[in-house]
Parts: structure tokens; C-alpha cells; sequence
């Protein structure tokens, strides 16, 4: 079974990270509600038929950039919980 990475830092480290953490999650979601918002704008004025398909990659990969930032939350919140910080 994988050990919990951050079991070594400290309770202040652990959250600093986090804030830092949910931080990035903010910017990168509000950079992803910008990014949507422009496509279904140029969807909205140029139709699908006039739009290069490239336009909708950013649409299918940002799941997969918010996934390990989720991950690592994820098992930075379990540390916190488990030391009774929060």
C-alpha cells in the first residue's frame, strides 16, 4: 500500500500548501470559464460549420489539467484530517 507523500511536512507546510493549492484551482478554473466562454462565443458567431475542430481541444483537456490537482488535494486533505488540524 503507497504511503501518504505528505505524512513528513509539517502542519504549517500542509497548509500552506493547501491554500496554495486551492489558489491554483481558483486561477486555473477561472481560466477555464474564460476559455469556454470564448469558444461558445466564436461557436455563437462563426457556426460550427465555418470553426476548425482544434477550437474544442481546450474543451476536452481540461479535465485531465484539473485532475492531478485534485489528486494531490485530495490526499493533502487526508493528511490534515488525520492530524486533527481542521
Amino acid at each position: 500500500m503507497n504511503k501518504n507523500p505528505y505524512e513528513k511536512y509539517t502542519d504549517e507546510k500542509l497548509l500552506k500548501i493547501k491554500s496554495l493549492l486551492k489558489g491554483v484551482c481558483i486561477g486555473f478554473g477561472i481560466i477555464a470559464l474564460i476559455a469556454i466562454s470564448i469558444i461558445i462565443y466564436i461557436l455563437a458567431t462563426k457556426g460550427f460549420k465555418n470553426i476548425s475542430i482544434a477550437i474544442m481541444v481546450p474543451l476536452f483537456t481540461l479535465p485531465l489539467g484539473f485532475t492531478p490537482i485534485f489528486i494531490i488535494l485530495s490526499l493533502i486533505n487526508k493528511e490534515i484530517k488525520s492530524r486533527n488540524l481542521n
